[in-house]
């Protein structure tokens, strides 16, 4: 979540404006902790683990002001995000526990600093866990063992959070020779109850970075199903250094294509803007001083649609992601639930529902052009249905232009929609 890695070309060290440096290890009192547990005793010792209730849509960067800090958390409700990840407050952030109760009174869910000892961390019903650290290399993840462990044993049910490198961190970051590698010495080193990664791509004609973010959320997918976890991953909503300002259609394009990866979870970066001179421009979904930009409308037509869409989410199981490239007719193999989509760029994201059912989000790979594929379903249309993107029901698939042969689907500019049908 944090802007140090975003390329592999720079690293900056991390800014004084961070709160409470909320990500700090404590480097001395946790080795104690985890020198206490082994893995074997933890196994023994723990209790419930997370368990992710609703898709999580959430941001880097809380509210960065003294003043009216009720008012600031009913804005963040009102642009219909859910989590809110890191303490708030300007020259004096807010205690955690003050931070939790505002979240409570206005259905959030937060993830607060894990750097004080497990036993006195806060707690409560909006507590969905607690930071330990962010973008860890590989020769941390033993000793983050033993932090996870004491973690769930203090607070059962409650997540031990920790955000990975994207893709593009070097291996001297990464601790390892590639970047499978990493992710899978993570899983099996900590054991954690969701990945989750940063990955910001560039949007220029002379550096497009698309390819680079579905290789990476591809990883996370893999290895997501294999640990039968979720995952979650950062994206950018912000102009700095070699990035541009987003356009919804772009920010919608990198909320979608996390979707047909089977993300449980998408974060923008950044809400509040940081001051420092790495963002001059400002231009997150808040000001520095607080004013609401155009992204603050745009993340809340989109996040509307996630929560929408969210509750059947969190029921489906990715079972894989199918290209179908431009200006092409694809006859797509084997049993997914597409069968053949005409004229369009779009990932089909193929998953199981929890019920049997087969679903199939298509999300337009177009973030400058609307997308109007003919689809044959593998099912007949007639047994289709769309998840409502404005209530979340579902409702009968509908053909978008009936006089001309085939289903019609449109979608606008990086625009996903979602499917079910029966099982085969």
């Amino acid at each position: 979540m944090s802007w140090n890695t975003r390329s592999p070309r720079r690293r900056a060290a991390v800014p004084r404006w961070l709160p409470s440096r909320c990500l700090a290890v404590g480097a001395g009192l946790w080795m104690v902790l985890g020198g206490l547990a082994s893995p074997a005793m933890a196994a023994d010792a723990i209790g419930p683990r997370f368990k992710q209730d609703r898709f999580a849509i959430g941001f880097w960067v809380a509210p960065q002001t003294d003043e009216d800090n009720e008012g600031r958390y009913r804005e963040i409700a009102a642009a219909n995000f859910n989590l809110v990840i890191g303490l708030c407050g300007g020259k004096s952030p807010r205690p955690a526990a003050e931070q939790l109760a505002m979240c409570a009174r206005n259905d959030l869910r937060a993830l607060v600093s894990g750097d004080a000892v497990p036993d006195t961390l806060p707690d409560g019903p909006a507590c969905w866990g607690y930071l330990l650290t962010d973008e860890p290399a590989a020769s941390q993840f033993a000793g983050l063992r033993g932090r996870v462990d004491a973690l769930r044993r203090a607070r059962p049910g409650k997540l031990a959070y920790i955000n990975l490198f994207p893709d593009y961190a070097t291996p001297g970051q990464l601790g390892t020779t590639n970047y499978d590698a990493y992710l899978s010495r993570f899983v099996a080193e900590t054991r954690p109850d969701l990945l989750s990664m940063d990955h910001y791509p560039v949007f220029r004609p002379e550096g497009d970075g698309r390819e680079g973010y579905r290789r990476n959320l591809e990883a996370m997918r893999r290895e997501a199903v294999a640990a039968g976890i979720p995952f979650w991953n950062f994206f950018n909503a912000m102009p700095y250094g070699p990035h541009t300002d987003p356009t919804e259609a772009q920010l919608r394009w990198q909320v979608f294509t996390s979707l047909a990866y089977g993300a449980k979870g998408v974060m923008y970066f950044c809400y509040w803007t940081p001051r420092g001179d790495e963002f001059p421009k400002g231009g997150a979904i808040l000001t520095a001083d607080g004013r609401r930009t155009r992204h603050y409308d745009e993340a809340t037509r989109i996040n509307g649609v996630l929560k929408n869409l969210g509750p059947v989410l969190m029921r489906l199981t990715s079972t894989g992601v199918r290209r179908i490239q431009a200006g092409r007719t694809q006859k797509v193999e084997g049993p997914g639930p597409v069968r053949v989509l005409e004229d369009g760029d779009f990932l089909a994201g193929e998953f199981r529902h929890e019920d049997g059912r087969r679903a199939v989000l298509l999300s337009n790979q177009h973030f400058a052009y609307s997308g109007w594929p003919t689809v044959t379903f593998a099912a007949e249309a007639s047994r289709v249905t769309e998840v409502d993107p404005k209530t979340g029901r579902e409702i009968p698939v509908r053909d978008d232009s009936p006089d001309m042969p085939g289903l019609q689907l449109s979608f606008d500019a990086g625009e996903g929609r979602l499917f079910l049908m029966p099982a085969p």
